[in-house]
C-alpha cells in the first residue's frame, strides 16, 4: 500500500448555490480521504469552484457587479456548507485564483508550440448552458436533451486542439487499463462514444463574446474555454503548492452527466498531449433524483440540505446519502426514506444501542467498565470477538461499495443488540451469584461499541466522537486497526450517555 493518496472531485460551477448532487460527491469524497487516513496513508483531498464562463458573466451582470464579486459571493455558500457537512478538503481550488491562471496560459503556450492548437472560422451549433459546441449526432429523437439547454448556432472564428488526432490513442489505453473507469460500464460508454469520428476542440471564445475568462497567452483578444480551464484544476495546485508532489490523483471522483466528453475524452487526451501521466482511476457516481426526476436548477426541484442538517444533524444527512447510494447507480431521495432511514438505523439502532448499553454500565457499575472474565466466555461471546466486520468493512470500502461496507457495520449493531436481548443484563444483575457473569457482558458491551465508533468514523465522525467521549476515551485521529476487539477498557471511567440520535416523527 502506498504511503500517499490523493483523490480529487469534479469543481462546482459557481452559477448556482449547492444542492444535494453538490453535497453527495464532496460527501463522498470526505468519507474515501477519511478512510484512507484511517489506514495510515497521507490521503489529501481536493475540490474547490469552477469561476469561469459565459454563465458567470451574465449572472454578475444580471446583479450589477463584477464578475469576480459575484463569484467570491458565491464561494461562500460552498465553503460554508462543505464546514456544515464537516467536509475537510485539504485543498479548496477556485479557478479565479492567480496561482491556477498561470499554469494555465503555461500549459495552452505549450500546446500551442507543439503545434497542437490552430486557428480557423468555424461555424456551429452551441449550448449555452454547457458553454459547449455541439452536433446534431447528439440530439435524441430529433430534440436537444435537457442537459443542453438553449442551442444556437454560431460563425466565428476560433482556435482548435487537435482533440482527433489522439481518439486511437485513447481507445487503445482503455482497452489496455480495463479498472481504470469504475464501474465498468461506464467505461464501455466512453468505448461506444469514440466508435464515432472526434472532432477538434474549439477551445478558445473571442472577447467580444465571453470577457470573464482566462485570456490565451498567444492572442489576448481570446480567452480560453472554460472546460479547459476547469480540467487543469485537478492537476494546476501541485505545481504552485507542491511542485510534482502529488500528481497524478489516486481517485478522480465525477458525476455521471460529465464524463463523457469532458472528463472521459477531452481531460485524458489533454494530459496526453502535455506530456502528463493520467489519473489512476476514476470513480463515476450516478444521479440524485428526486421522486424519480433528475435533481436539476433548470427543473426547480433541488434539495438544499440545510433544513436536513438542522433538523437531524450533519451526519444523519452523510449517513443516508452514503447508504442509498450504490456505485454507479442512481438513488432516490425522499423525506419518508430519510425519517425511514434515521428511525431504523440511526435512532432505534446504534443510538439506541449505546444510550441502553452505557444506561446499565452505569446504573449497575457506576459507569465503570467492568473486566472481561475469559473463564465466563460463551461460544456467543467468542463468535462475536471473531466477528470479521473489519475485514467485511475494508473490502467493501477497497471497491467504493460504501453501502455494503455501511450494510456489515450495521450487521454488527443488529448482532450487538440481539446480545443484549440474549445475555439480559437486568435479570443477572437481580442474582449476586452472576456478578462475575455480568461483569462480562457490560465489559463486552462496551467493547463492541468501542468498535463500533472505529468503524462509524469516516461516515459518521461527529457520532464517532460523541461515542468516544461518553466512554471517557480520547478523540485523536483514528486507525481502522483499532477496529479489532480488545480487552483494554477495564477500568474506564465513562460519561452518562445522552442520545445521539433523537427520535423525530417528520420533517416539517
Amino acid at each position: 500500500m502506498s504511503e500517499r493518496y490523493f483523490l480529487t472531485t469534479a469543481i462546482d460551477y459557481v452559477n448556482g448555490r449547492p444542492h444535494l448532487g453538490h453535497a453527495y460527491e464532496k460527501i463522498l469524497a470526505d468519507v474515501l480521504n477519511r478512510y484512507h487516513l484511517s489506514l495510515g496513508q497521507d490521503s489529501f483531498f481536493l475540490t474547490g469552484l469552477d469561476e469561469h464562463g459565459q454563465k458567470v458573466q451574465q449572472s454578475a451582470q444580471a446583479q450589477n457587479i463584477p464578475p469576480q464579486q459575484f463569484c467570491d459571493e458565491m464561494a461562500v455558500h460552498f465553503q460554508t456548507l462543505w464546514k456544515r457537512l464537516h467536509i475537510h478538503p485539504n485543498r479548496f481550488v477556485r479557478t479565479t485564483e492567480n496561482n491556477h491562471k498561470e499554469v494555465v496560459r503555461k500549459f495552452l503556450q505549450k500546446l500551442h508550440d507543439q503545434g497542437e492548437i490552430y486557428f480557423k472560422e468555424h461555424e456551429g451549433l452551441y449550448s449555452v448552458r454547457q458553454e459547449q459546441f455541439v452536433t446534431e449526432k447528439e440530439m435524441v429523437n430529433g430534440q436537444w436533451p435537457e442537459i443542453f439547454g438553449e442551442v444556437v448556432k454560431t460563425v466565428e472564428p476560433n482556435y482548435f486542439f487537435k482533440l482527433s488526432s489522439y481518439q486511437d490513442w485513447l481507445r487503445t489505453y482503455l482497452q489496455e487499463h480495463p479498472e481504470w473507469i469504475m464501474p465498468s460500464f461506464r467505461r464501455n460508454e466512453i468505448l461506444a462514444a469514440l466508435e464515432r469520428p472526434l472532432g477538434d476542440l474549439c477551445i478558445s471564445r473571442p472577447k467580444s463574446r465571453l470577457s470573464w475568462g482566462i485570456p490565451l497567452p498567444f492572442d489576448e483578444e481570446y480567452v480560453t474555454y472554460v472546460w479547459f480551464d476547469a480540467l487543469i484544476n485537478y492537476v494546476s495546485f501541485a505545481y504552485y503548492d507542491t511542485p510534482e508532489d502529488r500528481w497524478p490523483a489516486d481517485l478522480h471522483i465525477i458525476g455521471k452527466d460529465i464524463l463523457i466528453p469532458a472528463h472521459g475524452v477531452y481531460w485524458p487526451i489533454i494530459l496526453r498531449a502535455l506530456g502528463l501521466t493520467q489519473p489512476r482511476q476514476f470513480l463515476v457516481h450516478g444521479w440524485w433524483l428526486n421522486r424519480g426526476a433528475k435533481i436539476s436548477k433548470s427543473v426547480g426541484n433541488t434539495i438544499d440540505p440545510i433544513p436536513y442538517i438542522e433538523k437531524c444533524g450533519a451526519d444523519a444527512f452523510r449517513y443516508f446519502l452514503m447508504r442509498e447510494m450504490a456505485l454507479g447507480q442512481d438513488a432516490d431521495f425522499t423525506d419518508d426514506k430519510f425519517i425511514q432511514r434515521y428511525q431504523s438505523d440511526l435512532s432505534k439502532g446504534l443510538g439506541n444501542l449505546v444510550q441502553r448499553s452505557l444506561s446499565m454500565l452505569h446504573r449497575y457499575r457506576q459507569g465503570i467498565v467492568p473486566p472481561i472474565h475469559e473463564s465466563c466466555l460463551t461460544d456467543l461471546e467468542k463468535d462475536l470477538q471473531t466477528e470479521n466486520v473489519t475485514t467485511n468493512y475494508q473490502s467493501f470500502m477497497d471497491k467504493f461499495e460504501i453501502h455494503h461496507a455501511l450494510g456489515a457495520v450495521w450487521t454488527y449493531i443488529q448482532r450487538t443488540d440481539q446480545y443484549v436481548e440474549q445475555t439480559a443484563p437486568w435479570k443477572l444483575a437481580k442474582d449476586p451469584a452472576q456478578s462475575t457473569r455480568l461483569d462480562t457482558v457490560l465489559g463486552h458491551l462496551i467493547e463492541s461499541i468501542r468498535r463500533i465508533s472505529v468503524l462509524i468514523d469516516a461516515v459518521l465522525p461527529q457520532t464517532s466522537l460523541q461515542i468516544r467521549a461518553q466512554l471517557g476515551l480520547a478523540t485523536e485521529p483514528l486507525r481502522l486497526s483499532a477496529a479489532s476487539f480488545g480487552n483494554t477498557l477495564t477500568g474506564q471511567v465513562t460519561l452518562a450517555p445522552t442520545a445521539l440520535f433523537p427520535r423525530i416523527e417528520e420533517l416539517d
